[in-house]
Order: structure tokens, then sequence, then C-alpha cells
């Protein structure tokens, strides 16, 4: 059966393609018949539709990675609310980006700062283009991302009540004023920084290094773990009660990143070929990389760096997998293997502790992807190319970890932003939530 409606499908597929050009024994083509060019246009229409939403669906995957990620690579007694703060970023972060921050990302504007228009999904009308619904689909899973970044960083000693006032923060308004600058002319806007010809393809530095700067700010703000540093300033460490599933995260993000960065086309074209194999081929030097480089200093080949350097390759190609080749993107994701390995080490070493290594993949390597666009652009290198690549970067910098920052102490001043000591030490599970994620296991000494 399912055979048979397949061959009529294709037999009506061609008829609709083939007997205008053929034409008819009649003198005219009938009406329900139409041209060739119209046929192929609605089948692209329909196509570009399904693997937008295909790869949002794919992205939306990767909210399950991080929490697998951030969980496993902290302790046990952290696991739920690390689990809370990964739905409540897609679940806040959905109402917010369609109450506020859509609008201000890809609303019209005459000025290029952020956008006027667009708010409650105002754009859409009922028999109207739908695909403003698309689109939203696709850029509100973006929002999520950068929000769900900062999770990791601040984990095991934040408020749940303060992180989800950040959480609604970042998704209405820091990240969509600096995304009204780089992309905003992707829907109704004209942001500046895309005017001086700013290459950020699918978002190393507009989602990363957004998300990425404002972890550093929280984990600033907060300071360090109970115990992360010793009086004489060593750094202690803190293992992750569950690396397989922080293992089995990063491979569900590798996945998601075939619809973060091949679907930033918002087009089922061609172009998606290049883009798939560069994002994997970064991701494989990444990885790569970053465990040479921790075997060569710890003496050891560690799984965590080892797979911090797959992701940090991910985010590293995310501005260029567009514009540059595949062999680039070897030396792109290479590069940031190495870096997120003495990038987590230089943060411990200044005291800053991130559990997750989230600003040195996301923030650091976010900077350096944006760089490698401009350096690796196939078409060609200038000096006002890499200018307006540092420029963005500079720029995502000052405003993501100055505003983060600032909210972080406005709630700090309000209603406080880090748990008691006697909460740590129990557990922020047991203090913000009640509950063990593991009832049936205990842990004694």
């Amino acid at each position: 059966m399912l055979r048979d409606k397949r061959l009529r499908n294709t037999l009506l597929m061609l008829a609709i393609l083939i007997l205008p050009a053929v034409g008819w024994a009649g003198d005219e083509t009938p009406p329900t018949i139409v041209s060739n060019a119209d046929a192929i246009a609605s089948v692209q229409t329909n196509l570009d539709y399904v693997w937008t939403l295909v790869a949002a669906a794919l992205v939306f995957f990767m909210q399950a990675g991080f929490a697998m990620v951030e969980s496993g690579f902290t302790r046990a007694k952290s696991a739920i609310n690390i689990m809370m703060k990964n739905l409540m970023d897609f679940s806040m972060g959905s109402i917010f980006f369609w109450a506020i921050g859509f609008g201000v990302m890809f609303g019209t504007t005459s000025t290029g700062w952020f956008g006027t228009d667009g708010f409650f999904l105002s754009d859409f009308k009922v028999g109207g283009d739908p695909w403003v619904l698309a689109f939203w689909m696709f850029q509100v899973v973006f929002a999520a991302t950068a929000a769900t970044i900062v999770s990791g960083a601040v984990a095991e000693r934040i408020k749940f009540t303060s992180y989800l006032i950040y959480s609604a923060a970042i998704c209405a308004f820091i990240y969509p004023v600096f995304g009204s600058w780089a992309w905003g002319s992707l829907f109704h806007g004209n942001g500046w920084l895309e005017g001086l010809g700013f290459i950020d393809f699918a978002g190393s530095t507009v989602v990363h290094s957004i998300g990425g700067w404002a972890a550093l700010a929280g984990a600033i703000a907060l300071g360090p773990r109970i115990g992360k540093f010793g009086k004489d300033g060593r750094v202690k460490a803190i293992p992750g009660h569950n690396i397989p599933m922080a293992a089995c995260g990063v491979f569900i993000l590798w996945l998601g990143w075939f619809g973060f960065n091949p679907g930033s086309t918002t087009a089922g074209s061609t172009d998606i070929a290049m883009i798939f194999v560069n994002t994997n081929l970064a991701a494989a030097a990444g990885s790569i990389a970053a465990m040479v480089t921790a075997w060569t200093i710890f003496k050891k080949p560690d799984i965590g760096m080892s797979l911090n350097g797959a992701l940090a390759g991910l985010v590293g190609i995310t501005a260029g997998c567009a514009n540059v080749t595949p062999t680039s993107s070897i030396l792109i994701g290479a590069i940031a293997g190495v870096l997120v390995v003495l990038s987590v080490m230089f943060f411990d070493r200044i005291h800053v502790d991130d559990p997750v290594g989230a600003v040195s993949v996301h923030g650091v390597c976010g900077a350096w992807g944006t760089l490698a666009a401009g350096l690796f652009n196939i078409e060609g290198v200038t000096a006002k190319l890499i200018m307006t690549q540092l420029t963005g970067i500079g720029v995502a910098f000052i405003w993501s970890f100055g505003c983060a920052f600032i909210l972080f102490k406005i709630i700090d001043m309000t209603i406080g932003l880090r748990i008691t000591e006697e909460e740590e030490m129990i557990g922020v599970d047991i203090s913000e939530h009640g509950g063990h994620a593991y009832n049936d296991f205990q842990v004694t000494k």
C-alpha cells in the first residue's frame, strides 16, 4: 500500500512538471495545471519550511545535551537543580522571547540599535505569511541556547529564583539587542554591526560568546564553590558525579549542531553540505587537539578536557562554517581544542570557579571562532574585515559581561544571589527543590 501511494505521488509530481512543458492537445493549458517554475518554487518553499523546523528541533534537542553535560560535570547533590534550570531556560526563554525578545532582535528599526515592533508575534496574521512562525521557532531555540550556557558556570551555588530572573532577562533583552546588531536584517531589522560586514553565520559570538561572557559575570558575582580553592590558593578538583552522562550530552550536542549551523541557512539548499562537513571536522579536530594538549600537560588523556575540546571545536566553527574550507575548519577546531584547555587552567588560576568550563568553551572559543571566520575567509582576508571581526568580539564582551554583571549585582542586593553556606553543603537539590536526584543511593564517608 505504501509503495503504491509513493508511486502515485511520484507520477502526479512528474505530470505537474512535464505536462506543461510538452503541451496539451487543446489550444490552452488547463487552469488546474501550474507552470514548471511555480511547481518548483512551491516545492522549494515547502522544503525550506521543513528543513528550518527540523533544524530547530535538532537545536532544541541540544537542551538535553547541555543538561546532561552540566549535570555530569557537577555533583550528584546538584543534578535536580541543573535539570530544572535547563527546563526553565527554554520555558522562560520561549515566553519572554515571544513577548519581547523577538521584536527587539528582528523588529523594524531606523537606528540599527534594536527593533521597535513585532512584539508578541504581532507580525503573524491569520491567513498571512506563516514564515514568521517558522523563523521564530528557529530563533527561539537559539535564544534558549544562549541562556543555558550560564547554567553550568553558576552551578551548585545560585538561588533558583535569582536564576529565573537572569534567564528571563537574557532572552528578553541581553541576547536580542546584540542579535539585532549582527542579524537584524534576517527579518525586518537593520543592525549596525552587520552593516560593517561582520561575519558570524550561526553565532560563535551572537549566541556562544554572549552566553559565555554572561557566564563569566555570573561566576565572578557568585564567587567560587566552598572548597574549590584552598587557603593557600591551590586549586582543588571537584569531580563530576557522572562522566558517562556528560559524554552522552556532548554527543547529543554534536548532533544538535548539525541543526545549529546548517539550519542557519533557513533553506533546503546545497549549501548545507559544506556546512555539515565543516561542523563535523572542527569538532573532531577540537577533541583530538584537546586530548593531546591535556595529555601533554597532565600526563593522562583527560576525558573532561577531551569532551570540552569537541564542544570548543563546534563553537569555534559556528561563525565561519559557511565561508571557510574543510581544511580551514580542521585548523579552526584544533586551535579551539588547545585554547579550551589553556583557558580552563587560566580561569582556575585566577580563582574563577566555572564547574563545566562554559566560559572557556563558549566565551573564549566563540571569540576565536569569530576572528577565525575573518582569518580563513574563502573570499579573502583584508585588514578591514579583521578589524570588523575584532569590533564585534569586543562589543559582545562589553555588552554581555557588563549587562549581566550589573544584573547579577542588582539581584544580589535585592533578593540575594547565592544560597547559604549550610544549603550549599547539604546540596542545592535539597535546599532549593526538596529532593534527591538519586533517592535509592546514599553517599557515605
